[in-house]
């Protein structure tokens, strides 16, 4: 497995915006590079509950907001980009469990 942007840098969001979740990722991540944002993104997918879903996804994305306005000081992509981001909170996830990207 490739891992993109492994240190968390800084990326810019080109003109026009991103054409796929493999352009966006980098960018994602680099949106992400608080650890402590990381680990509420974590903490947030783990807590999703199929049965109470509605609920699940205002805490999880309460978790990451709060990751984005305090620790990161930047407004979450998920307003821009709200499928990729999501698409990119899971992989980010599994890159974490699987222990290919630092937590």
């Amino acid at each position: 497995m490739i891992i993109v942007n492994h240190n968390y840098s800084l990326r810019t969001e080109p003109e026009g915006g991103f054409k796929s979740v493999d352009s966006f990722y980098p960018y994602y991540l680099g949106e992400h590079c608080n650890q402590t944002n990381r680990r509420l993104h974590i903490t947030a997918i783990i807590k999703k509950r199929p049965i109470l879903l509605l609920v699940a996804l205002v805490q999880g994305y309460g978790f990451a907001w709060v990751g984005h306005f305090i620790f990161e000081k930047n407004k979450p992509a998920t307003f821009r980009y709200p499928i990729y981001s999501l698409i990119c909170d899971f992989k980010l996830w599994r890159e974490v469990i699987t222990g290919n990207r630092k937590f």
